[in-house]
Formats: structure tokens, sequence, C-alpha cells
């Protein structure tokens, strides 16, 4: 099994950061690669045309290893809304008049097909969970996959529930999704690098994932596996280094009007983004080398005491079927004041987030025992 990493960042020693749903702390390694990029731009005549190519390449690559696509389907982006917003333009509702989400799915999720629904005249349906369970995964999934009929056009759903840390179950939804001719849009941004992620395996038509949560990269910046299923798409932009002749200078003005096969035409403009980027790419390799299923077996033994721990005080964790170990959102017992519990929290250097009545822990490989240790002391302490 995967051992703490927690060598290879900076975060101080004195601090328990259980929040890396909220952003991650960046890699030593990806710190680095900004910091030389930077010094590289001193002298930008060094730079040579392909050095606006090559790095982007890199980094899709990489992305493809995580996901199991080719680099070719994988398209840069400032934001996951960018991404949402690229393919649902060129999804038409035809005579399929509904549109899926869950109930509180991630703002950026729900306004896109909010707005998607409004110009296509169609029903925007939102599946929530049985209100009177206490395990919500299993009738949640149901419900969405029973949500699923002739009618709809597209579902827009998180890979895992950011505020609830229920995990969905894409390769059925997927499945159904492909049976009834629905688009399958996923969120992947926060289980991406953190837990296995196969879009041929569950089908999906879109991915987007933002880069500084799991795959550690820094702010503004996503990627996205685009499929064939838009391969005529028509992007947000019109680029000039989206197109099959960019690579050659000297030519730019023989307006080229192919794009550059693949996902590429969707990427958002100066993709080089010389500072991101290289940071980006460190973070990726970082990931493959770890590998997200031996992070995610990590993040399940780290917390396996939290969770036991909070059932014996009378509080409530979803089953182990639909948990996503790194993202758990356990509710306290009732009689447990979240605001209060997190202020004394955060003045023992203990850092999480707190949604309604419940919890979001989310634990990374820089994670240690005494971290879990230290928040489970607190709440005793407020018991």
């Amino acid at each position: 099994m995967l051992s703490c990493q927690k060598e290879f960042f900076n975060l101080k020693p004195e601090v328990h950061y259980l929040n890396n749903a909220y952003r991650a702390p960046l890699l030593k390694s990806s710190e680095e690669a900004g910091i030389q990029s930077l010094i590289k731009q001193r002298n930008p005549f060094d730079l040579k045309p392909d050095d606006f190519f090559d790095g982007v390449l890199e980094v899709r690559m990489s992305f493809g290893k995580l996901v199991n696509c080719r680099p070719s389907e994988v398209a840069v982006m400032p934001s996951t809304s960018y991404g949402f917003t690229s393919v649902l333009n060129n999804i038409k509702a035809g005579k399929k008049k509904k549109a899926i989400v869950v109930k509180e799915e991630f703002p950026s999720g729900y306004f896109s097909m909010e707005r998607w629904a409004r110009e296509n005249d169609a029903e925007l349906q939102i599946v929530e969970p049985d209100p009177s369970a206490e395990q919500k995964g299993e009738n949640w999934n149901q419900r969405i996959i029973d949500a699923v009929d002739e009618n709809v056009a597209v579902v827009l759903i998180s890979s895992i529930h950011w505020m609830s840390g229920v995990k969905f179950n894409l390769k059925a939804i997927g499945e159904k999704c492909q049976k009834v001719g629905a688009y399958f849009i996923v969120d992947g941004t926060q289980s991406v690098g953190a837990m296995p992620m196969d879009i041929k395996e569950f089908r999906i038509d879109a991915l987007v994932c933002a880069g500084y949560k799991w795959l550690l990269g820094p702010y503004s910046i996503a990627l996205a596996y685009i499929g064939d299923k838009f391969v005529n798409g028509i992007p947000l932009e019109e680029s000039w280094m989206n197109r099959v002749n960019a690579r050659n200078f000297s030519s730019l003005s023989d307006y080229a009007s192919e794009y550059e096969p693949g996902a590429g035409r969707f990427n958002v403009g100066e993709t080089s983004n010389f500072i991101m980027m290289p940071m980006l790419k460190a973070s990726l390799e970082q990931l493959l080398e770890w590998k997200p299923e031996r992070i995610q077996e990590y993040a399940k033994q780290l917390d396996l005491p939290l969770r036991t721990f909070i059932k014996e005080i009378g509080g409530e964790v979803e089953e182990d079927d639909f948990l996503a170990f790194h993202l758990i959102s356990p509710k306290l017992p009732s009689y447990l004041d979240v605001g209060r519990l997190k202020q004394k929290l955060e003045e023992n250097q203990v850092f999480l987030s707190a949604r309604g009545n419940n919890l979001r822990i989310s634990v990374n490989v820089f994670n240690t025992v005494d971290d879990i240790q230290k928040l489970i002391e607190v709440v005793k302490e407020k018991l």
C-alpha cells in the first residue's frame, strides 16, 4: 500500500489540512516547475515555435492515461463551466425535452444545465435522494437510473457529490444513457486523480475536471475528455492555435479553416500558458506514479478510525459501496453544533469544510494518522 507522501509538499508541519476538496496544496515539483518557467521567460528569444505546443501535448498525454483516452481526445480549458458550455452548445434537444442534474449539484454544472434547458425549451429535472433515508447512496443512484428515459437528452452529474461525498454509479448511469440515446456529461473535479476513472467503461461523452483539486495543479486551468459525438462541434472561440497549420508560424496568415483533429478545437486560446502548464505537467506525472487506485486505498485506511468513531457517537456515515474514501461527509449527532465545532477545530489548526450538519473531510497522500487523531480528539472535547 502507498505510504504517506507528505515530504512531497510544503505544508506547514503544525497544520492538519483535511480540506483537499476545497483546494489542494501544490507539490514541491509543481512549484519548482512554475518558478523555472518564470525564469525561462526572462529571455523570450529562447522560445521556439514547438515550445508553444509540446508542453500542452505532454499534459494531454498524461491526462489521457489517467482517464483512459487518447491525447487527441483531451482539451485544455480555464474552468469546468467553460467545458460544460463547450459541449452543451453542441447538443440540441430535438424531440427529447428533458435534462437531468442531481440535487445540490455544484453551481457551475447546475447553471450550465439550467441555461441549456431554458434555451432548448426543455424541462430540467433535479433528482434527489429519499429525504427520509439515512443511507442515501443506493436509493439516490437508483432514482437517477430510473429517471433516465427516452425523453432525456442530456445528463450532467458529478462523479461524486461535492457536498455529501456520495459516489455515483457512473457505469450503470452511463449504460442507461447509452440505451436511451442521452448524452452523458460528468464533472470529475472531485474524483479524478484520487480514484480510478475510465471514460470508456463508463460510456462518458464528455468529462471535465478542474485542475486545482485532486489533480494537484494550479488554479484557473481545467482538462476535459471530449468524445466522438463532438468531433465536428463548434468551439467557443476561434483560436489560431487550434488550426492544422498552427506550428508553422510563417504561414499563419494562410488561414487554415481546418481545426486540429479531435478535441483540440475546444482548447482555450493561449493554451500554452507557460507558467501553469509546466506545473500541471509535474503534478500529473506524480499522480501517474502514485496511481489513483493506491491513493484511494490510502485514504480508505487513513480515515477508517474516523468513520468508526462517528458511528460510535451516534453519527451517520455512508455505506462503503457508495463512498469515495478521499472525500467523506459524515453527519454528526444533532447535539453537536457544527459551526462551533469547526471554529474549535481551526483553533487547533485542523482545517476542513462544514456543510449543514455534516463535516466534509477530504484527505490525500499528504495526510497522516496524526491528522485524523487530532480531529477525533477535538470532537471528543466538544461531546
